[in-house]
């Protein structure tokens, strides 16, 4: 019991300044939440006139296309990178260390090297395109509506699905090759071994691993607030652009935090998500 007390007073300190560091602005957010420019209370006069803007649904289904599209293909090409990367071929260790520039790279560098890729008269993509005639003329990926969230979410899962394929590769290399071994005396083929004996195993990983990419999209906002600040005509305006926007473009610092209190809501119960998933496998998760 002493022992115990002991750690607790070693780790008040650190609490004391995750407190002060979170707990203020949080609470001052909510403070600001129902009060106008001046101070005055509005109580939910606020949220009345966030939820009945124009611009709030639209970027409430556009942060969840972003959120869905990037981490489900973040996830899949991240585990089968993982599988690739767990084999032995020659070169292994300077295409992991390859893999892993995606990830690295800082994210304003990555968004303006891929917006000049991508612009629709100098860029490299539509040159390599038009070059062999894959398409006839130059594409506007970040002015066209119907191609600038999926170039976005392509973007995305590239700068992120490193990140799952190391974490996945690090549960790979922990299966006892007594498995493999037993899974191979059974007849079983390099696609049934992924299936049976790979993909369980690391199951809480690629679980949490999701979990926390969630958590990242729905803030993430350097990509498209670098390469296109929430447009053209807010095709990918997701709502944490939409919390900027409104605070410090419009001067409306209630409502930002209004809609900043809402979406602290959605991330609070993704978080819990997180927290059961880890603590419901204690034994895989250490």
């Amino acid at each position: 019991m002493q022992k115990q007390s002991t750690g607790y007073l070693f780790v008040l300190p650190a609490l004391m300044v995750l407190g002060m560091l979170i707990a203020y602005p949080v609470a001052y957010t909510g403070l600001l939440s129902v009060t106008d420019n001046a101070g005055n209370y509005v109580g939910l006069d606020n949220f009345r006139r966030v939820l009945s803007a124009r611009a709030t649904p639209t970027a409430f289904w556009n942060t969840l296309w972003w959120v869905f599209g990037s981490i489900v293909f973040q996830v899949i090409l991240g585990v089968l990178t993982a599988i690739l990367l767990n084999q032995n071929f020659r070169g292994r260790a300077v295409v992991r260390s390859v893999t892993l520039v995606p990830w690295v790279v800082p994210g304003i560098v990555a968004a303006t090297t891929w917006a000049w890729m991508l612009h629709t008269e100098f860029g490299i993509i539509n040159y390599m395109l038009t070059g062999p005639g894959l398409i006839d003329e130059p594409v506007g990926w970040l002015t066209n509506g119907s191609t600038v969230l999926p170039v976005m979410i392509a973007i995305n899962i590239w700068k992120m699905f490193p990140f799952v394929a190391i974490m996945v590769l690090a549960g790979l290399q922990s299966i006892s090759n007594d498995l493999y071994e037993a899974a191979r005396i059974d007849g079983a083929s390099f696609w049934e071994e992924v299936r049976y004996v790979m993909l369980p195993q690391v199951r809480t990983v690629i679980v949490a691993v999701t979990l926390l990419l969630v958590i990242w999209a729905l803030n993430h906002i350097t990509i498209i607030y670098a390469i296109t600040r929430g447009g053209p005509a807010n095709r990918t305006l997701i709502t944490p652009i939409q919390i900027f926007r409104t605070a410090f473009e419009s001067v409306q610092f209630g409502q930002a935090a209004a809609l900043s209190v809402m979406f602290f809501a959605v991330a609070i119960v993704v978080v819990f998500i997180y927290i059961r998933t880890l603590a419901s496998n204690p034994e895989e998760t250490r």
